[in-house]
């Protein structure tokens, strides 16, 4: 059955958030659920779905901030994130949302993930990588069985940009390096959904990245 992703994009920071199911499926998960969770609900419901996962790339506050509001819709969907950007979830400084006047606050963790692991959410294989340098815990999950594959990437690379660095925990030689060592290996025509922006490809990004190339 063809999988089904669907960007939610969420003001004030144009963060995109992704729901993910399958065709004929009743369970989605979420990625990255942004400032207006509301949005969120209203695909959850215009498709019949209820939410299975929270899944998160990492923990700043742009990409966690929907996570109180689904978790109180959806009380069995668990929280996960890597495991080194979990305290970001309770902390507005570590989240960097203290700094903007907004203090956001996630539930914590149910599941702490590591790379190498295999995860089947809404019935849906995710494939976990570590790629640090945005944020220390960053991780980005990708699906193999979609043609071309599909990698839900958060905030490590966009179209002809990379995540910013300059943050706490932040590394480029860090973020470089993992790109490199995760994503470039992958097909060419592999699919990155990000974190903002328009969906690119490791291909076009090898090519044309001026960061990377």
């Amino acid at each position: 059955m063809p999988i089904q992703i669907e960007t939610v994009e969420s003001r004030p920071f144009a963060e995109n958030s992704y729901v993910v199911w399958r065709d004929g499926g009743t369970e989605a998960f979420v990625v990255d659920p942004g400032f207006e969770p509301d949005l969120i609900r209203e695909v959850l419901a215009d498709h019949g779905l209820t939410l299975a996962a929270i899944v998160c790339t990492h923990g700043h506050s742009d990409h966690i901030a929907g996570n109180a509001d689904l978790k109180d819709a959806f009380p069995d969907a668990p929280i996960l994130i890597g495991a080194g950007d979990a305290p970001m979830l309770t902390d507005p400084d570590r989240n960097l949302s203290a700094a903007f006047g907004l203090a956001v606050v996630s539930p914590p963790a149910d599941r702490l993930v590591r790379e190498g692991e295999k995860l089947t959410v809404a019935g849906v294989e995710l494939e976990v990588f570590e790629v640090p340098g945005h944020s220390p815990g960053h991780v980005v999950y990708l699906i193999r069985e979609t043609a071309p594959y599909t990698v839900l990437g958060g905030d490590v690379l966009f179209r002809e940009g990379i995540g910013r660095t300059d943050f706490p925990g932040g590394s480029f030689d860090d973020l470089k390096r993992h790109i490199e060592r995760v994503l470039w290996p992958l097909p060419a025509g592999t699919v990155v959904y990000p974190g903002h922006g328009p969906v690119t490809t490791v291909g076009h990004e090898k090519r044309a990245n001026p960061f990377l190339t």
